[in-house]
């Protein structure tokens, strides 16, 4: 995976709006394999190269969570990062992630409330420029405060 910038904490009373960070990933068969594994979703359109010739996809796909868990990861370790609490999540699956593909997840600061550490952030995944995936979160940031 490859960052755009240190992994972390920003405190709510050091995030503004306009704030952005994305990783890029290139998806794998094993990551498309692990994530069947945990989810217990193998639904062969994932995993069945034969199976999913036979689709509208017209080849196999990564599960769409799986590119929605790089949102997680960006939130998670860059913007809030280390201490963030997820509390809601919307996604729009716009085309479909294909083994090999690079992924980059990105999130902007859309708006705050410092009050309540709450932070909507506008999330979506591309390849090469191309819109995957799009949505919106809404995270509790940390803060100083309670450090």
């Amino acid at each position: 995976m490859l960052d755009n910038f240190p992994r972390g904490t920003i405190c709510i009373e050091d995030i503004e709006i306009g704030m952005t960070r994305h990783l890029l990933k290139q998806v794998t068969d094993r990551d498309i394999e692990l994530f069947a594994e945990v989810s217990t979703d193998r639904n062969p359109v994932h995993l069945d190269d034969d199976y999913a010739q036979d689709t509208i996809f017209e080849g196999r796909i990564a599960h769409g969570m799986l590119t929605a868990g790089l949102i997680s990861a960006v939130i998670g370790e860059q913007l809030p990062g280390h201490g963030t609490v997820y509390l809601g999540q919307t996604l729009k699956f716009l085309a479909p992630v294909r083994p090999g593909d690079m992924v980059r997840a990105e999130v902007e600061v859309m708006d705050m409330d410092i009050a309540k550490r709450r932070v909507t952030l506008k999330t979506q995944c591309t390849i090469e420029g191309k819109p995957v995936l799009k949505g919106e979160a809404m995270v509790l940031a940390p803060s100083r405060k309670f450090d």
